[in-house]
């Protein structure tokens, strides 16, 4: 048998573990005082829901659960098995799409507008690598049944808390939308069936470059005039909100320009937000609003999020307005662990060493340790010194040894 964990999954240590519970709890809590309310969905949703969620990309990362018993066996009977007829569940991919299902379900329950937080793990089959895993923890908040623009700008200011709460000091906020995208996209003459096409291919601008993104664009065969003046309004560098006003509706401008202005005048300019017109969000469920979080000196989304105004809908046949900013945990993790974070004014660790015949005694003495210190009670090994290099390694800040006088002794 195997030792190590699924390719694209890890195992966590107990000290990162109390990092990453420390972390949510902060997250948790940020999201609570604004008056959020915690719900949990299963990680496992019916195929056709997930196929059918407009997920972009994500759809060819989907680990589909094959069916049981009889239901496989005639499946795998049939001339012609595919992976729609051989499956009928899969992992979730990300939490918008089981939150949309559970608001059609549970909707006659809740609060309207529903203000809902999501911290849970979703499960894509990337290819590993780093800053990519299978399996990994999303931090969501999400706004049903509020259209107006305010919900954008609540979403924003309560997430952008979160994160300078966990830590993360430098950081902007690029906004989009997508109905300017697609805006922009037929000014340059492209056709309207293509927009979603074109949306994929030009949300990889950040790993592949301009060039990359003409290359693919003339890999599947769009007009060439198209291509030219798509890719010269990008390279020009000259789209800001009054350029883009001139092939848009109006009111989508002046919906971003609100959110940036009140965002800008509530929070005290404690961070920069800027129009971003090549900002897509791969999801195909978005319909409006689309915005990210990057982090100074990190390439990569921090977090990242958008209005999806017709997702529930498919559920419900009528649309109801929902907007949702997601933390990408794993990431955020990772620069404050590779920024040697600790938890602040947490109480050090330490271990309390017992003889076998004093462990009742050691007990008592760990309880009175414990108004100061986090205390474990180990029986004393035979070769201490050897021991306490491993517990130093583990993440303990010293120790004592019950019976001794000299009591506590720290490492450093």
């Amino acid at each position: 048998m195997k030792a190590t964990p699924v390719k694209g999954t890890r195992d966590y240590l107990p000290k990162e573990v109390m990092i990453r519970d420390h972390l949510q709890e902060i997250i948790r809590e940020t999201y609570q005082e604004a008056g959020f309310e915690r719900i949990t969905t299963p990680i496992i949703e019916d195929a056709v829901n997930l196929d059918k969620s407009e997920g972009g990309e994500n759809l060819n990362l989907i680990f589909k659960i094959l069916k049981r018993g009889k239901k496989l066996s005639s499946a795998l009977e049939a001339e012609a098995p595919t992976e729609q007829t051989l499956a009928d569940m899969g992992l979730r991919y990300d939490l918008t799409l089981p939150l949309s299902r559970y608001y059609a379900n549970n909707r006659n329950d809740l609060m309207n507008p529903f203000k809902v937080i999501q911290m849970d793990r979703v499960y894509r089959a990337e290819r590993p690598q780093k800053g990519r895993l299978r399996e990994f923890m999303q931090c969501d908040i999400d706004i049903i049944g509020n259209a107006s623009p305010d919900a954008e700008v609540e979403l924003i200011l309560t997430t952008t808390k979160a994160l300078t709460r966990i830590g993360l000091s430098s950081f902007k906020v690029k906004i989009n939308d997508r109905r300017i995208l697609k805006a922009i996209f037929t000014y340059a003459g492209f056709a309207e069936e293509d927009h979603e096409k074109l949306a994929i291919i030009f949300d990889k601008l950040d790993k592949i470059g301009i060039e990359g993104v003409q290359k693919e664009l003339e890999e599947n065969a769009f007009d060439a005039s198209a291509i030219e003046k798509f890719i010269a309004l990008f390279e020009s560098g000259a789209l800001d909100l009054d350029s883009v006003a001139k092939v848009c509706d109006a009111d989508y401008v002046a919906s971003l320009k609100y959110i940036m202005d009140t965002v800008t005048s509530v929070s005290g300019n404690a961070f920069p937000i800027e129009f971003t017109p090549s900002l897509v969000r791969g999801q195909g469920y978005y319909t409006g609003t689309i915005f990210e979080v990057e982090a100074e000196g990190y390439s990569g989304a921090v977090a990242g999020g958008g209005r999806y105004d017709n997702l529930i809908g498919k559920f419900l046949n009528e649309d109801i307005p929902a907007v949702g900013f997601s933390i990408g945990f794993e990431r955020i993790f990772g620069i404050l662990i590779d920024n040697g974070y600790e938890i602040p004014g947490q109480k050090k660790r330490i271990a309390v060493f017992y003889d076998p015949d004093t462990y009742a005694a050691a007990l008592q003495y760990a309880e009175e340790l414990r108004s100061e210190y986090l205390v474990s009670t180990i029986a004393r090994p035979k070769k201490l010194g050897k021991f306490l290099n491993r517990l130093e390694t583990a993440g303990y800040d010293g120790f004592a040894v019950y019976g001794q006088e000299d009591g506590v002794k720290l490492f450093s």
